[in-house]
């Protein structure tokens, strides 16, 4: 009985150690996670399902070029950078972005639910580093920089969504 017991218990440490082994890290920057840098490594958690895909920009800094026309950015020879990734059906959700060196960023998530690369604030989801709920107005530069270091990044961003006429926020309120 006790050897049944034992057996029991290494496979359930063995199916616990291999779930966190085979946590996969999305979008086409993944390499720049697993290499070490320097990047940013978006757990994304709160996702109300698991339809669509994902998506996770970085910005400059500034006010001014906070969620601005990418194609201003890139003529004007700024920092911008956008990882797609599909929803995983199962398991952690996590985006990596790189960055083109150590400094302070904004950095903006969103979830396309529908698939049609354009926000519809009545479906889709969005979220910042600092998970302040965003409510209906664009979101503050302040609530969506990111200081990144040398080496990788982590951050934890909740989803948030529509939740009546006050705007966006997270799907449970202990969020």
């Amino acid at each position: 009985m006790k050897y049944r017991f034992l057996g029991l218990t290494l496979a359930c440490v063995a199916v616990g150690v291999s779930a966190g082994v085979g946590a996969r890290v999305g979008g086409q920057d993944a390499p720049a996670c697993e290499s070490g840098g320097p990047a940013i490594e978006a757990k994304i958690v709160g996702l109300k399902d698991r339809s669509g895909r994902m998506k996770l920009e970085l910005y400059p800094a500034t006010e001014a070029d906070f969620l601005a026309d990418d194609s201003l950015l890139i003529a004007a020879g700024k920092v911008f950078h956008r990882v797609w990734a599909p929803v995983p059906q199962a398991g952690p959700v996590t985006l990596c972005i790189k960055v083109p060196k150590p400094g302070h960023y904004a950095l903006f998530f969103t979830h396309d639910r529908d698939g049609k690369n354009k926000f519809n604030f009545w479906r889709d989801g969005g979220g910042e580093p600092s998970n302040i709920r965003i409510g209906a107005a664009k979101p503050k530069l302040a609530t969506a920089t990111i200081e990144v270091g040398d080496g990788v990044t982590v951050t934890t961003i909740k989803a948030q969504y529509l939740r009546g006429l006050s705007g966006l926020g997270p799907l449970n309120k202990a969020e």
